[in-house]
This record gives C-alpha cells, sequence and structure tokens, in this order.
C-alpha cells in the first residue's frame, strides 16, 4: 500500500473511534429527509429560548457564522456535539466507502449526527456508571487497528496523523470512548440477554423444514429408459432391467461401473455421481426417494416420466449428531441477537427520554 492510500485508510479507521464498536448494530437510523446542508454553520443558543425538558428533542434552523468547524450542531445533556466532529465522521465514512455510497452530504449528516448523539448518550451513561479504561487497554485497541496496514514506528503512524489533521491523543481519546461504550453496552445489555434450551427447542420445531433446506447431501443415479418407444411392453421391460440392476448392485456390484455401461443419464460418464447437493435442487417426489435412504443403500426402482431410476446414497448432513449441535449452536446465535437487538433499541429508547437534546442542524 503506498503512503498516501496509506493515509487514507486510516483516516476511517481512525475516525470511528466514538461509534459503536463492530458487533454492535446502530439502531434507530432516521429516515432521509430534506434537511439543510452541515457545511453551514449555527449560532449559539439564545438565552430566552423556553427551556427544554427530558425527552424532548428540538431543532433549530441553521444559520451562518464565520467560524465553521466549531459550531454546535446538537446539544446532549448540556455536552456539545460540534460540526467538525460531524464533518469528521462523514469524511471518514466517505474515505472508506467513495466508490460504492451515493448518499448526499445532508442524508449522511442527518445518520452520523444521530449516531453521534447516541454514542454521546451512551458515554454519558458509561460515565454514570463510572467505567474506567485503562492506558493499557487503549495502547492495545490502537495496536490492533494499525497493524493490518504495515506501519513500522511511531513516527511514521504520527506523521500520517498530522496528513490527515489529526493528532495521537485526539485518536486515543476517540478509541477510549469507544471501549467506553463498549463496556456499558455489555455491562446494560449484553449481560442481560440470555437464550434458553427450551427458547431453542421452541424454534427447532418452528423452523425445522427452514434449517433442512440448507443440508447438503450426495447421491449416485442409474437411468433406464423404455426402449423402442413409450408402450406399456417397454416400460414393463424397463422395470424389470432396473429390478435386476438393483439385485447386482445389493449382491456387491460397483455402481459407478454400472452406471457407466446401463446408464442412460448424463452422469453416467461419472459413474452415476450426481455430486453433492443442497436440498432443494431436485424435484421433491426424486430427492424424497433419496433421502429416506440411509448412507449405502440402493433404491428400489423408481418411475419417473423419464424412465426408472436407482439412486444410491454416499452421504447425507441431518438435524442429528453433530449437525443438530451445529444448528442448535446457530439457533442460539440467531435468538441471542434478536433479543441483543431489542434490548439495545429499548435501552437507547430510555435514556434519549430522560436526555435534554437539542439539535441545531
Amino acid at each position: 500500500m503506498t503512503r498516501p492510500a496509506l493515509a487514507l485508510a486510516l483516516l476511517p479507521l481512525l475516525l470511528g473511534g466514538c461509534a459503536l464498536p463492530g458487533w454492535v448494530p446502530f439502531l434507530g437510523t432516521p429516515k432521509s429527509s430534506s434537511t439543510a446542508a452541515v457545511v453551514t454553520p449555527v449560532r449559539e443558543p439564545s438565552s430566552s429560548r423556553t427551556p427544554l425538558s427530558p425527552g424532548d428533542v428540538r431543532t433549530r434552523a441553521v444559520e451562518a457564522d464565520d467560524a465553521v468547524s466549531d459550531r454546535v450542531v446538537a446539544v446532549v445533556n448540556n455536552d456539545a456535539i460540534t460540526l467538525g466532529e460531524l464533518q469528521e465522521s462523514i469524511v471518514g465514512y466517505r474515505q472508506e466507502n467513495r466508490q460504492r455510497d451515493s448518499t448526499t452530504d445532508e442524508e449522511l449528516a442527518k445518520r452520523f449526527l444521530s449516531r453521534l448523539i447516541d454514542s454521546r448518550l451512551q458515554l454519558q451513561e458509561a460515565e454514570r456508571e463510572k467505567i474506567v479504561i485503562e492506558d493499557s487497554e487503549v495502547a492495545e485497541e490502537l495496536a490492533d487497528r494499525i497493524k493490518r496496514y504495515g506501519v513500522q514506528t511511531q513516527e511514521e503512524f504520527e506523521r500520517l496523523l498530522r496528513e490527515q489533521g489529526l493528532t495521537l491523543d485526539s485518536v486515543r481519546k476517540r478509541l477510549r470512548d469507544s471501549l467506553r461504550i463498549a463496556k456499558v453496552v455489555r455491562r446494560k445489555v449484553a449481560l442481560r440477554v440470555s437464550v434458553t434450551d427450551e427458547e431453542i427447542d421452541r424454534y427447532l420445531a418452528e423452523n425445522r423444514t427452514r434449517l433442512e433446506t440448507g443440508l447438503v447431501y450426495h447421491a449416485r443415479h442409474i437411468l433406464v429408459v423404455p426402449e423402442g418407444g413409450a408402450t406399456d411392453a417397454a416400460w414393463e421391460q424397463a422395470r424389470i432391467k432396473a429390478g435386476m440392476l438393483r439385485t447386482q448392485l445389493v449382491e456387491g456390484a460397483d455402481f459407478a461401473e454400472v452406471a457407466r455401461a446401463q446408464s442412460k443419464d448424463a452422469s453416467a460418464r461419472d459413474g452415476g455421481d450426481l455430486g453433492s447437493m443442497k436440498r432443494g435442487e431436485l424435484t421433491q417426489e426424486i430427492e424424497a426417494e433419496i433421502l429416506r435412504l440411509e448412507p449405502g443403500q440402493i433404491s428400489p426402482p423408481y418411475r419417473s416420466p423419464l424412465g426408472y431410476h436407482l439412486f444410491r446414497l454416499e452421504s447425507k448432513e441431518s438435524l442429528e449428531g453433530e449437525g443438530l449441535a451445529r444448528a442448535r449452536q446457530q439457533i442460539r446465535e440467531i435468538l441471542f441477537r434478536q433479543k441483543y437487538d431489542t434490548r439495545l433499541e429499548a435501552w437507547l429508547r430510555e435514556i434519549k427520554q430522560r436526555a435534554i437534546i437539542e439539535v441545531r442542524l
């Protein structure tokens, strides 16, 4: 990675310090609407304005001013969010998604201001909970975030930060804030979510068919077609031949060799191998014939409009044994995420309701 490209890559990485951690989803992102552009500064509040009550959100119109980056765009319980902070978040996002997102600056302003407000509320909750982040934790997080970019020395790293208008102290503060948010969310949300075995059993029973759809099986196939036209005699002859071939296979004949010699299906050249398939790829009737077998078993001759089929099941995944254990773990994660998202949304709504928030865009 070239040095300019590295500098651009570091910007979104390090500007993410005040966002929620990656494993925590942002919730309640407002839908886009026509709001004034964020590059326009705002005036300081007038002392004659009516005081807000907890849970109120006031939006103030944007007016012109000379000082831009330090203008206040929102106040959260007397804690200001500046236009500079908002612009940094947008610039970082733009650098990271510059070829994948056509969202306007106005839409991004509303989205990221909402996130900054959520982050500020959570930092205030962390303060109330007396959550402390040690310097060693910040150092470890910083090292983890920059090591994949191949920066060799701290001097080089600080030089790249300066090129982006950042300082090492500001980056450390962002990371400290991010870690405090992660800890308060863990305390207030994650540690209060649990999934019981009964809930997993119920989910499994209600969604068994859907869960089985993604399971894989492997089979081989021989097709015997009626010779000389679709007469009753031709069909009877095909049935008898399929029965004879099955007898040979049950007595130990090699399925692949018999398929190459006798099958009229395109899979004959591969010894009748159908390969590994997910459930639902074949017709329901044929798949049912295959899946009722145990691995190694040969099916009775099965008639379809094409002729008589013989199937050998090589292997199949099922919701039993290890397959069931994997499915139950996946279900536990699904249910945990659902409960986690619900509780996080409720907690954010709760702290917003008791907060005083004034938006000045």
